[in-house]
């Protein structure tokens, strides 16, 4: 932490960032400040286009040809880098100032050597020798818990697993120690376990080396669990900021209480307390209103105040942290409690009949190995075990969440069902059809119409070339739902507002559209066909808190509304806690444990869903959690261990039989089954992960909050009051003497009569 008199390692005052095209001007950040102090974490957070990122390349000097500083001043250990030459800051870059991407790839070139990406940074920034330099980018490679980090060196970025190209990004970023790091959205495509990893990994190696850090973000959690300090930010400006715990325990401006609204925190439910979703868009650079930006989309904007122009940055008086400041015109009059927006309750789907059964399916793949060792040992085909013995059931009106890392089969179970892949023994029973040994080309329209996907990336799967209604409407006549073209542009218009996309983007291409709804398109075009079963596989990973919230709520009403079974493969726990009736947990292509997702939840856990349950970040600071960070990666597919898949990295290993024999399948109740070695009865004793308050002690808490917040107000009254009486003493004396200077005047005016 910082020591006070201290020069901050980054200060950045009125700045004003602008990019210029054939049309003019674009305003990308408007009036950003922000301080940061050496050893200290800040986060930054906002919804996508807010200008978070615009800010870390205007600190790099990132701003490419047609953009640069337009106003304002950023200094770097005191000194404004805007008189800085461009051989200085280019100096500065990654060896004084150093950013971590949210793409390792995009940081990485594909043509280099590990080790040649390495040792460039020192040889560039530090003149030390070759050698030196590999010696170095090898201790930090160890640093970063990279197994045998000199044969890693020799590898390209290509043949190590994502969470080795991020490792390997950090490394390069610490390499030269820094004295600030700018992180944006570093762990946003990784998997929950290998981010809470990294997450500690950078905070272990930031307190070592003593760089501040700058954290770029729209996941809350995380910034909870990672910043001393956070910003909220807006449309280009900061309309919020202060400590940790003043953001959480009292936020002011109503865009922050509405990112907390959009959050699925363990206390949440999809019926009776719905996510409230920010409605309206953020607007476009040019297309700000007059006054507070984010007038359009508030629920207390008042006519007269918020559409004054200049409203600034003022300090919250209310709570106890100095540098809570807040842009907001109305932020005193605000009802804490009537800011917190919940949706509007909605009723339990019943749950029907069996859809979807899934009797011991598996998928393996052959594998050629052309080594000289297997041809000596003439094993040249080997199998690679995607799924192993898969078995659940999924009825109608029902939301079953599979969960697991990268690797673990999930993808490759949607593919068998979706009939890109064919199960190699087993069955996958559609409406009492198998279905799971039929390619896609042998099924009937009326099984492919029943089965519907809604992808993680829906620029990867709408044709850029084809209009939105178009691409809607190819569904709706190719599995014979109409024909007629009036009915088919009825049922498009249908679907748009089903999504809740106006009629007219039908005739807009798929580039005219941002990302939430380019998704929502995809969920309108996954229904189109009234299938019985939607397969959506990581559908909200890649959006903003609120656009997921949309989107999430968009589903369950049309899950509702239709009677749909939806299965929602995730490595979310947070969102699948929040959606899934039932859970499956997966690892290495096997099932570790399935139930209900209260019982998944909660004691007796499988050690595996016990680590991702602590891996999740939970922005809500009254929640306690249990840390547990798992060590090393998934096993190899095609050496994977002879007993439980879990062994390797399980921290409640219990001796040889957890190497040797398969684990037997332990009955919680009868819908809820572990695979585990462990005995049933010392799993129930295990501590829960996540302790969620009570009523009661929420209340409590809450009251505390209150009576804090008045006691805070009535003080600042009677300081004034306090205040106040002093200025009237002063006054009186003033007025005293004054007519003793009057009478005294008045005096000799009559003895100069006299």
């Amino acid at each position: 932490m910082s020591k006070q008199g201290e020069t901050p390692v980054l200060e950045i005052e009125g700045l004003r960032l602008s990019y210029y095209t054939r049309a003019g001007e674009v305003p990308a950040v408007m009036d950003f400040g922000l301080k940061v102090m050496p050893g200290e974490s800040v986060g930054l957070v906002g919804e996508s286009g807010c200008g978070k990122s615009t800010v870390a390349n205007g600190i790099m000097r990132y701003m490419g040809n047609n953009g640069g500083i337009v106003g304002g001043s950023i200094k770097f250990k005191g000194r404004d880098m805007a008189d800085m030459s461009e051989e200085e800051v280019r100096r500065l870059r990654g060896q004084d100032i150093a950013m971590i991407y949210q793409e390792p790839m995009a940081a990485l070139n594909p043509s280099m050597t590990v080790e040649q990406q390495l040792i460039e940074v020192l040889t560039v920034h530090e003149n030390i020798s070759a050698q030196e330099a590999i010696e170095r980018a090898v201790d930090m490679l160890d640093a970063v818990h990279i197994p045998d980090p000199r044969r890693l060196m020799e590898a390209y970025p290509h043949q190590i697993s994502g969470g080795q190209q991020q490792r390997v990004v950090i490394a390069m970023a610490l390499l030269s120690k820094p004295s600030l790091l700018l992180l944006d959205e570093p762990t946003t495509a990784l998997d929950v376990t290998v981010e809470a990893g990294i997450v500690e990994l950078i905070a272990e190696l930031s307190e070592k080396t003593g760089a501040s850090l700058l954290y770029i973000s729209h996941n809350l959690g995380l910034m909870l669990e990672v910043c001393d300090r956070i910003c909220v930010m807006y449309s280009g400006e900061v309309v919020e900021q202060g400590s940790i715990d003043s953001i959480f325990t009292w936020p002011k401006h109503p865009y922050t209480h509405g990112l907390f609204g959009c959050i699925p925190l363990p206390h949440a439910d999809k019926n009776a307390r719905p996510l409230a979703a920010i409605r309206g868009q953020l607007p476009l650079p040019h297309e700000r209103p007059e006054g507070c930006y984010y007038g359009p989309r508030c629920d207390f904007f008042e006519v007269g105040r918020c559409d004054q122009v200049g409203i600034a940055m003022e300090p919250v008086t209310t709570d106890d942290d100095p540098v809570h400041q807040v842009r907001c015109a109305r932020w005193n009059y605000i009802d804490t409690r009537a800011a917190l927006a919940v949706g509007e309750a909605k009723p339990s789907a019943e749950v029907g009949d069996v859809v979807l059964e899934v009797d011991n399916m598996q998928k393996y793949y052959e594998v050629r190995d052309s080594s000289i060792g297997a041809m000596f040992s003439k094993q040249r085909v080997r199998q690679v075990k995607a799924n192993e013995t898969i078995e659940f059931r999924a009825r109608r009106s029902e939301t079953v969440g599979i969960v697991g890392e990268s690797g673990c089969g999930k993808s490759t179970f949607a593919k068998v069902l979706m009939g890109l892949e064919t199960a190699t023994d087993g069955e996958v029973r559609l409406n009492g059809v198998n279905i799971g040994n039929k390619e896609v080309s042998k099924r009937t329209p009326e099984q492919l119409s029943s089965l519907q996907m809604v992808f993680q990336n829906p620029n990867d799967t709408l044709n850029p070339s084809h209009s939105i209604g178009d691409q809607i409407a190819r569904v709706i006549r190719h599995f014979g739902i109409e024909r007629d073209a009036a009915k088919v542009e009825a049922r498009v218009d249908q679907l748009l507002d089903t999504v809740k996309l106006p009629r007219e983007f039908k005739i807009r291409k798929p580039r005219q559209l941002s990302g939430g709804q380019k998704q929502r398109v995809g969920i309108a075009r996954a229904f189109a066909g009234n299938p019985s079963m939607v397969i959506a596989d990581e559908p909200i990973s890649a959006l903003d808190v609120s656009v997921a919230a949309a989107v999430t709520e968009l589903l369950m009403d049309i899950q509702r509304e239709h009677e749909t079974t939806l299965l929602f493969i995730s490595h979310d726990l947070s969102a699948v806690r929040y959606l899934a009736d039932r859970v499956v947990v997966m690892y290495l292509g096997q099932i570790m444990e399935r139930g209900l997702t209260d019982e998944v939840f909660s004691p007796p856990y499988h050690p595996y869903t016990e680590a991702l349950l602590s891996a999740v970040p939970i922005a809500d600071p009254e929640i306690e959690k249990r840390r547990i960070v798992l060590e090393g990666n998934l096993p190899s597919v095609l050496d994977p261990p002879q007993g439980c898949p879990f062994c390797t990295r399980c921290p409640r290993k219990i001796g040889d039989i957890c190497d040797d024999e398969r684990p037997p399948l332990l009955r919680d109740s009868d819908n809820h089954v572990i695979a585990c070695h462990i005995p049933l009865e010392e799993l129930r004793e295990v501590e829960p992960v996540i302790k969620v308050p009570s009523e009661l002690e929420k209340r409590r808490a809450l009251l505390l909050k209150e009576a804090q917040v008045v006691k805070m107000q009535a003080e600042a009254a009677a300081a004034e009051a306090i205040a106040a009486e002093a200025k009237a003493k002063v006054a009186a004396a003033e007025a005293a003497a004054a007519e003793l200077r009057l009478d005294a005047a008045t005096e000799a005016v009559e003895q100069e009569g006299q």
